[in-house]
């Protein structure tokens, strides 16, 4: 079971209005293994909401568009093991990347692409940002998830379920759809970061058998979500 810090709230320690990575150093995160994830994607969709409620359990009203990359971390407990996830939030519109784009690709760990799922032309640029990974040296053994965001838009919904399956069957990634506005989501949001995390962790595939009733059910909200469809 995966347990957070008992913190309330965290902090962005980078980004375009703090260019100093933060230096209140947590003794319980020393020991920590450290593992960087990007979260790429087109502008809108939804990429720096998804990072604040994660990493603080909150949602961002009115965010203003990431301009190179903002920097968030929150550090896990896993099966006893400390976790530090440092998750990089990209900018989506190519003026704001160009001059970021080597250093957030060098030395990722696992990459989550986003798309919204009231926006079609967001999800068709999905494979430019999966060949833009292969362009700068990211590896294919390095974890990959498709998250459709903002699932509480249900009515305006432009990417049926069935589609994001297909594709993320094409490329064999896992696929998560939440919302990071709704609180009841939470728990979604969790799983795709904990989903790469145990992954990291282990060094084991993404898609393993049922475990037992007391692991974590967060985990594996993808297998139950590939069986009922989206519980957004």
């Amino acid at each position: 079971m995966a347990i957070e810090n008992a913190v309330e709230g965290f902090d962005t320690v980078f980004n375009r209005n703090d260019t100093k990575l933060s230096s209140q150093l947590d003794n319980d995160t020393l020991d920590a293994r450290i593992f960087k994830i990007i979260v790429i994607g087109d502008s809108n969709v939804g990429k720096t909401c998804l990072t604040y409620r994660f990493c603080g359990g909150i949602f961002l009203k009115n965010p203003e568009a990431t301009i190179g990359v903002d920097f968030r971390e929150k550090t896990l407990e896993l099966d006893g093991e400390r976790i530090k996830l440092q998750i990089w939030d990209t900018a989506g519109q190519e003026r704001f990347r160009k001059s970021m784009v080597e250093h957030y690709y060098r030395n990722v760990h696992a990459v989550v692409f986003v798309y919204d799922v009231t926006s079609l032309a967001s999800f068709e640029s999905l494979p430019e940002w999966i060949s833009e990974c292969s362009r700068h040296s990211v590896g294919p053994m390095v974890p990959r998830i498709l998250v459709g965001n903002k699932c509480d838009l249900r009515g305006h919904q432009e990417v049926p379920t069935s589609h994001a399956q297909r594709m993320a069957d094409g490329y064999n990634f896992p696929l998560f759809e939440t919302s990071a506005k709704d609180p009841a989501e939470k728990e979604h949001v969790d799983a795709i970061f904990l989903t790469l995390a145990y992954r990291l962790k282990s060094h084991k595939p993404l898609r393993l058998k049922q475990p037992n009733e007391s692991s974590s059910s967060l985990l594996w909200y993808q297998r139950e979500h590939e069986t009922t469809g989206c519980q957004c």
